[in-house]
């Protein structure tokens, strides 16, 4: 049976919620995470047993039992535990700096898990901690405790590193990804989209649109104007994950990614967190005409998200974002910008959706492209498209014909 599994099974048979589990584990075992796993799994035994019989009005069990154990586990942890050369510390990775993934298990479906911060794992390489194994309720989806971490980072990051440190890892980042295994890491009910959000966002639609009477696109209106671009962009079913195939239309000849930071909400607008998504549009279809936008924008798997999530903190950081596209093996166009060149804040985008509107808590803003492909430049059948920001990660697809 995996590490700390048995721990919660105790707890469940004795009616402990997981609640207990993880406070008694983050509050009372100052230790490394990752250390000595069997000493931890029975100091929390102890710990859970003695809980159980305080609430069930018991004899508590010996304490000098329970302070072994425990003791026993900090010493694993940190020999110099109890010689009066300091005392053992948990080391924790700060609220914004957690990452979420999802990715399926055969036999049971969605699993959450979490990334664990090694310093010295190279990108790709990070390790998956299994939460949902821990206990399917608590953690089915990342959206409740995203939320916890912007309001109580401190007891949440506690509480996830606990529970990081009893669940079984599954497989590094990059093998769930050359598995197919990994999903979006939020199952977005609603996905919108903003457009023209940067100067060379706008400087390519002019090209695709001729200008009018006073010498103005559309686009050169809606960039300088107050309210910006907002539009439908996907249902979770249009959604694919990292590693999965995106769609190109029979009917385009003009196929680009629009590689985007994109926007994890509450239903409230506030932002829980970040991820990366490609806005798979039809420039020759939008460009004949602007009221085409739906058609160019919203069809089987045209957009992509993944492959984490990163928990929002109290302020708003810069994100670099790249776009590889490789064809046979070769780069056939890339491209970076940064979302310092967008012309509106988050907070701007996010105000005008909520407008007269309303939406359902784990919803996805992509907040618009900063980079365009020459317009020479078309998606093909089996083209790799690697979207990438490092506090993030990369997402990869392959776009097919559908």
């Amino acid at each position: 049976m995996p590490r700390g599994i048995r721990v919660y099974q105790l707890a469940h048979e004795l009616r402990i919620g997981t609640d207990d589990v993880l406070r008694l584990l983050a509050e009372n075992l100052h230790i490394e995470i990752g250390s000595h796993m069997a000493a931890i799994d029975e100091a929390l035994a102890a710990q859970v047993r003695a809980l159980a019989a305080e609430r069930a009005g018991a004899p508590v069990p010996t304490p000098g039992v329970q302070a072994g154990a425990v003791a026993r586990a900090q010493r694993g942890a940190n020999p110099t535990a109890g010689s009066g050369r300091g005392a053992p510390h948990v080391e924790l990775a700060p609220a914004d700096a957690l990452r979420f993934v999802r990715f399926d298990t055969p036999g049971r479906g969605p699993s959450l898990g979490l990334m664990r911060q090694g310093a010295a794992a190279a990108p790709g390489e990070e390790r998956v901690a299994d939460l949902t194994v821990l206990d399917p309720g608590r953690f089915a989806s990342p959206i409740p405790w995203l939320r916890r971490l912007l309001r109580d980072g401190t007891a949440a990051t506690a509480e996830l590193a606990a529970a990081a440190a009893l669940a079984p890892v599954v497989a590094t980042l990059s093998e769930l990804e050359q598995s197919q295994a990994l999903l979006p890491p939020v199952d977005a009910p609603e996905v919108w989209a903003a457009g023209v959000t940067y100067e060379h966002s706008r400087d390519a639609r002019d090209r695709e649109t001729q200008a009018g009477a006073a010498g103005q696109t559309p686009y050169d209106r809606v960039y300088a104007a107050d309210r910006p671009e907002l539009f439908f962009k996907a249902t979770g079913a249009r959604v694919v994950g990292p590693s999965r195939s995106v769609g190109l239309r029979g009917d385009s000849r003009w196929q680009v990614p629009e590689p985007e930071l994109a926007l994890v909400l509450d239903e409230d607008g506030g932002i829980l967190g970040y991820t990366l998504g490609n806005d798979l549009s039809c420039r020759d279809i939008e460009g004949e005409n602007p009221l085409y936008l739906p058609q160019a924008k919203i069809y089987r798997c045209s957009c992509a998200l993944g492959p984490a999530v990163l928990g929002a903190g109290p302020t708003v950081p810069e994100f670099p974002v790249t776009c590889t596209v490789c064809r046979g093996g070769t780069v056939v166009w890339e491209a970076g910008t940064s979302t310092a060149r967008m012309r509106r804040p988050f907070s701007a985008l996010v105000a005008y959706l909520l407008r007269h509107n309303w939406l359902p808590a784990g919803s996805v803003l992509l907040t618009g492209t900063g980079v365009v492909p020459p317009e020479d430049f078309s998606l093909r059948d089996g083209d790799d498209i690697a979207i990438s920001s490092p506090a993030i990660g990369t997402l990869r697809n392959v776009a097919r014909w559908i």
